[in-house]
């Protein structure tokens, strides 16, 4: 029986297993001479792109321990793309995060695509702090009894 007194965590235990996946996307946009600089000459804190999809990973993963109420899933996928947008002078974040479980991966995504916009703005800063994060948005999410959603 379930307790709805109880302020908590959502209560997950009669919901149906199946195949959880969410899509998120967002945006770092920079001044055009920040932008050349980064393409041509990279960072001295090391390779950006990589630790940003690193750090992109390690959020999904960690995504429990950041937002609370959040409950812990065991991811089976995590993706995290970069794109680079020479013409707008922006780099696009996208994560991909697959699971088999009871609950949705949308936190998961979206701490993905904020983690590696985060990472690539620290490791950039350097260069003057104009950065934009912008546009950080779910574009899909199946499964579950709430069905699918595309933006």
């Amino acid at each position: 029986m379930k307790n709805k007194s109880c302020a908590g965590m959502v209560d997950i235990s009669d919901k149906t297993m199946s195949q959880r996946r969410a899509v998120a996307r967002g945006t770092i946009s920079f001044q055009a001479k920040a932008f050349n600089i980064l393409m041509k000459e990279g960072s001295p804190k090391g390779d950006v792109f990589e630790t940003a999809r690193i750090a992109g990973i390690m959020a999904a993963k960690s995504t429990s321990s950041m937002i609370p109420l959040c409950h812990p899933l065991m991811l089976q996928k995590v993706c995290v793309s970069l794109d680079k947008n020479v013409s707008k002078k922006s780099i696009g974040v996208t994560a991909e995060v697959l699971c088999f479980g009871k609950t949705g991966v949308e936190m998961e995504a979206l701490a993905a695509v904020s983690a590696a916009c985060l990472t690539i703005y620290d490791m950039t800063k350097w260069m003057g702090q104009d950065m934009i994060i912008s546009n950080i948005h779910l574009v899909h999410k199946s499964g579950g009894k709430s069905g699918e959603f595309n933006r």
